[in-house]
C-alpha cells in the first residue's frame, strides 16, 4: 500500500524531480504539454467547423484583409490589428473578388463590406482558414500559463494549470473566433509573467522581453493599456515589500523598478506603432474615416476625456486609429443596454460581471478557488510575491469591467483566468504534497470539467454550470456572446432538412451581417435591432405562421428593450417546440407581430424620404401608425414625413405624442428619443409661426 501511495504522488513529484536531475523520463514534460496542447487544438478545431460565423467576424476579418493590401487601418478602428492582421493572413493567397468601397459610416462600410467579402468568396474555407490561424493564440496562451504554473509552483502545479485551461468551455468557445479577447488574455497573461521573471532576476534582456508582449498586448486590444497600471502596482508592491536596514538600498530598488516601467512602456508604445506601419493616418493616401475624429469624438460624454484624448491626437503620441478606437469604446460603453438575471437594463450594472463570471465558470474553477482562498488564509500558500502577482491585475481588471457598464459577455473578463488557472494550480498542488487523497479529488474535479464542457460541444458560447442548470439555461441568465453570437445556422439548416421545413421565419440574431442564404437557411426573415442599424431591407407582415425561429439574443429583447419596446416579447412566455445549439428557438402555431410590421415600415418610409419620394414615404409612415399607434418611432418617422410635406402642425401633434409615449412607456430606455423629440417639437411649432 505504501508503495502505491507513493507512485500516486510521484506521478507529480516525480517531473519535478526529472528537470534537475537529468533522469531519462525527461521527455514525459514535453511529451504531456504536447498532448494536452493537442487535445485544445482538436477541440478547437472541430468546434470550429460545426459552428457557423459570429456577430463580428466578417467586419474583423475584411478589415485585417485591407490593412494587408492596402494598410488602411480605418474599415475596424474599434480594435487594434495584431488578432485582425493574424487571422487574415492566411487569405493573402486566395483568389478573392473584392466588393467596392462607398464611403458609408465606418462601422456600416466594414460590417456590409465584410459581408460581401465573405459571402461572394468561399466562406466555411476562408473561416475555417482564419479561425486555425487565430488558435494559435489560444495555444500560446496554454504554454505561458503552464510554464508560469511551473516556475512558480513546480511541474505538477503547471500541468493542472494547463489542464483547467485545455478543458475550459468558456477558452473553447472563444479559442478559435476571430475576437480580441483571447489576444488580450494572452498578451496580458503574458506581460504579468515576463515582469514576474524580470523582478526575480533583472536584466536588460527580461526589461525588453515585457515590453515586446506588453506591445503585443495593445496592438491586440485597447484594454491592454491596464496593463501599465498593473505593473506600476506591482512595481509599489515589489518596493514596499523589499525588506532592507537601509533605507537607501530601497530607494535605488525603487528608482530601478521605475526606470524599468519607463523603458517597458516605451517598447510597448513603439511594437503599437510598428503594427500600424509608424504612420499615423488611419487610412492611405488621403482617405478620412467617416465620421473624421475630431467629429466622432463630439460623442464623448465625459469632457476630461474629449480633452486627454484631443491632446493625445494633437501631439500625435499614439496612431489616429488607435486614438478613434479609444473614442468609439467609451462612446459605446454609454449606449450598450444589458441583459442579466433575466432582466433587460437601460445601461450597464456594477454586479453584471460577478454574476456572469458565477454562471459561466466550471464548478471545478469556483471549487478549487475556495480551496486557494483556503490555502492562502491558513498560510499553506505563502509565497507573498507570486499571490501578489496573481491576484492585483485580475482583481484591478475586474474591478475596471464592473465600472464600465459594457455588459455585453463573459469574454470581456477572459484575461482574468490565466491568473486564476495559475493561482489554484499551485495552491491544490501544495495541500496535495501534505496528503495524496487531494490528488485524487483534484483528478476527479478535472474529470468532471471535461466531461461538463464535451457534453456542451459544439455550442460552448451558451456553456454554464451545472448550479444553473447547465448550458440549456443561459439563455435566461445571460444573453450575447454568453449564449448566442448567431454562430448555429450549421445546425439550424440540419434541424429544418431533418423535418422537411421549407416555409419559416427566422428571426436572426445576425441579421443583416450574415447571409443566413449561404447556409441553406429557407426561412424568411424578420426585422431585429441590428438589421435595421445596418438597414437590411426586411418585409414584414403583421403576422405569421410558424415554424418561427427567434435567436435568444433576440428573444431576450436586450437590444429593443423589454415589454412593449420589443416585436418578439410574446414569445418569452411561450414553449418552444425545439431548441438548437441552446441559442436557436423553435416555435408552431399563428402569431401576430404588429410592432415587426410596423418597423418594416418605418425602414421604408425613411429610406424613401433620404431619396426625396415623400409621397411614398407618406403611406408607409401611416401604414406604421396603424399597425403600432402607441409605439415612439412610427409616430415620429409620420412627423417627419410631413415636416417634409410642410404640414408642421400635424407634425408637432405626432411629435408631441411621441414625446409622451417616450416619457411614459419604458422611459429609461426612450430618454435619449425624448431628447431629439423635445427638439422637433420646438423646431416644428417655429414653423408654424412663420
Amino acid at each position: 500500500m505504501g508503495d502505491t501511495r507513493a507512485r500516486s504522488i510521484n506521478v507529480f513529484q516525480g517531473a519535478d524531480l526529472v528537470e534537475l536531475s537529468g533522469d531519462k523520463r525527461s521527455w514525459l514534460v514535453p511529451v504531456g504539454v504536447a498532448i494536452l496542447l493537442l487535445i485544445l487544438f482538436l477541440q478547437l478545431a472541430f468546434s470550429t467547423r460545426r459552428n457557423s460565423i459570429t456577430w463580428d467576424e466578417d467586419d474583423h476579418i475584411y478589415a485585417g484583409y485591407m490593412m494587408w493590401k492596402h494598410a488602411d487601418y480605418g474599415l475596424n478602428p474599434e480594435h487594434p490589428p495584431l488578432v485582425k492582421l493574424l487571422g487574415a493572413l492566411p487569405l493573402l493567397k486566395m483568389p478573392l473578388a473584392m466588393p467596392p468601397e462607398q464611403n458609408r459610416f465606418f462601422k456600416i462600410e466594414a460590417f456590409l463590406n465584410g459581408k460581401d467579402f465573405l459571402f461572394k468568396n468561399d466562406a466555411n474555407a476562408m473561416l475555417f482558414r482564419v479561425r486555425l490561424a487565430v488558435s494559435i493564440l489560444t495555444l500560446l496562451l496554454a504554454l505561458f500559463v503552464f510554464l508560469a504554473a511551473r516556475e512558480m509552483f513546480g511541474t505538477a502545479a503547471g500541468f493542472i494549470a494547463l489542464s483547467l485551461l485545455v478543458f475550459d468551455p468558456n477558452i473553447i468557445a472563444h479559442g478559435a473566433v476571430l475576437g480580441t479577447d483571447i489576444g488580450l488574455s494572452c498578451f496580458m497573461f503574458a506581460s504579468i509573467y515576463t515582469f514576474y521573471r524580470y523582478v526575480k532576476a533583472p536584466s536588460i534582456g527580461r526589461m525588453l522581453l515585457v515590453g515586446l508582449v506588453a506591445g503585443l498586448g495593445l496592438a491586440s486590444k485597447h484594454t491592454a493599456i491596464l496593463i501599465g497600471p498593473m505593473l506600476i502596482m506591482l512595481a509599489a508592491v515589489e518596493v514596499i515589500r523589499k525588506t532592507s536596514p537601509k533605507g537607501e538600498k530601497r530607494t535605488r530598488h525603487a528608482l530601478q523598478l521605475a526606470a524599468a516601467v519607463v523603458v517597458i512602456t516605451v517598447v510597448a508604445v513603439a511594437i503599437l506603432w510598428a503594427f500600424y506601419g509608424f504612420r499615423y493616418q488611419a487610412r492611405p493616401a488621403g482617405m478620412q474615416i467617416n465620421p473624421p475624429l475630431a467629429e466622432s469624438m463630439h460623442g464623448l460624454s465625459r469632457p476630461h476625456e474629449v480633452r486627454g484624448l484631443q491632446m493625445v491626437a494633437n501631439w500625435r503620441l499614439l496612431p489616429e486609429s488607435y486614438i478613434y478606437g479609444l473614442t468609439d469604446v467609451r462612446i459605446m460603453s454609454d449606449f450598450y443596454q444589458s441583459f442579466v438575471l433575466g432582466r433587460v437594463y437601460p445601461h450597464g450594472v456594477w454586479w453584471y460581471f460577478p454574476v456572469a463570471f458565477a454562471i459561466k465558470s466550471t464548478l471545478t474553477l469556483l471549487i478549487l478557488l475556495v480551496v486557494a482562498v483556503a490555502a492562502i488564509a491558513t498560510r499553506k500558500l505563502d509565497c507573498w510575491r507570486e499571490i501578489l502577482f496573481l491576484t492585483i491585475p485580475p482583481a484591478f481588471y475586474f474591478f475596471i469591467a464592473m465600472i464600465s457598464r459594457m455588459n455585453i459577455g463573459l469574454r470581456h473578463i477572459l484575461p482574468i483566468y490565466p491568473f486564476l488557472w495559475v493561482l489554484v494550480a499551485g495552491a491544490v498542488w501544495m495541500f496535495i504534497k501534505r496528503d495524496r487523497r487531494w490528488l485524487y479529488a483534484v483528478i476527479a474535479l478535472l474529470v468532471f470539467q471535461a466531461v461538463s464542457g464535451a457534453r456542451t460541444y459544439p455550442a460552448y458560447m451558451a456553456y454554464a454550470n451545472e448550479l444553473w442548470g447547465g448550458p440549456s439555461q443561459t439563455y435566461k441568465y445571460l444573453s450575447d456572446s454568453n449564449s448566442d453570437w448567431g454562430q448555429q445556422l450549421k445546425d439550424v439548416k440540419t434541424y429544418l432538412d431533418a423535418h422537411g421545413i421549407k416555409d419559416c421565419w427566422f428571426v436572426y440574431f445576425a441579421e443583416g451581417v450574415v447571409d443566413t442564404k449561404y447556409y441553406g437557411i429557407p426561412c424568411k426573415p424578420l426585422p431585429t435591432a441590428d438589421s435595421l442599424w445596418v438597414n437590411a431591407p426586411i418585409e414584414a407582415p403583421p403576422a405569421v405562421d410558424g415554424p418561427v425561429l427567434i435567436s435568444a439574443g433576440d428573444l431576450s429583447g436586450f437590444e429593443f428593450g423589454p415589454g412593449p419596446l420589443n416585436p418578439y416579447a410574446q414569445f418569452q412566455k411561450l414553449k418552444p417546440t425545439a431548441v438548437i445549439d441552446y441559442g436557436v428557438f423553435v416555435f408552431d402555431g399563428h402569431f401576430e407581430i404588429p410592432l415587426a410590421a410596423a418597423k418594416s415600415h418605418i425602414q421604408k418610409a425613411r429610406d424613401l424620404m433620404q431619396q426625396k419620394q415623400f409621397g411614398d414615404a407618406l403611406v408607409e409612415a401611416q401604414e406604421a401608425v396603424k399597425l403600432a399607434p402607441e409605439n415612439v418611432d412610427s409616430n415620429a418617422v409620420l412627423g417627419d414625413v410631413l415636416v417634409e410635406l410642410k404640414r408642421p402642425e400635424e407634425a408637432r401633434a405626432l411629435y408631441e405624442k411621441a414625446l409622451v409615449l417616450a416619457k411614459t412607456v419604458e422611459p429609461q430606455f426612450q430618454a435619449g428619443r425624448a431628447e431629439g423629440l423635445e427638439r422637433k417639437v420646438t423646431e416644428s411649432q417655429a414653423m408654424m409661426t412663420k
